[in-house]
């Protein structure tokens, strides 16, 4: 039994998926159109806010890990 499928049904298919693709991305390049972007004052900010908030995540995760090292030292070598 073979397949049902002509070259001619295969370059259709292709076709109706470049312009599923095509739609797509015509409606992505319009959603971007109307986004409000930051200025450059803005832009600092934010990046500012989120450096800051970064570092100051990593230097609790940093201070926790320490901390429960020191512990777990201590407990491994009071009962080992």
């Amino acid at each position: 039994m073979t397949k049902n499928s002509s070259p001619a049904k295969k370059d259709e298919n292709a076709r109706g998926k470049w312009e599923q693709a095509k739609g797509f991305l015509l409606g992505v390049w319009y959603e971007l159109r109307k986004v409000h972007w930051p200025n450059r004052q803005q832009l600092l900010a934010y990046t500012g806010v989120v450096l800051i908030s970064v570092a100051f995540v990593a230097i609790l995760l940093w201070i926790f890990d320490m901390g429960l090292s020191f512990v777990l030292d201590r407990l491994f070598k009071a009962f080992a």
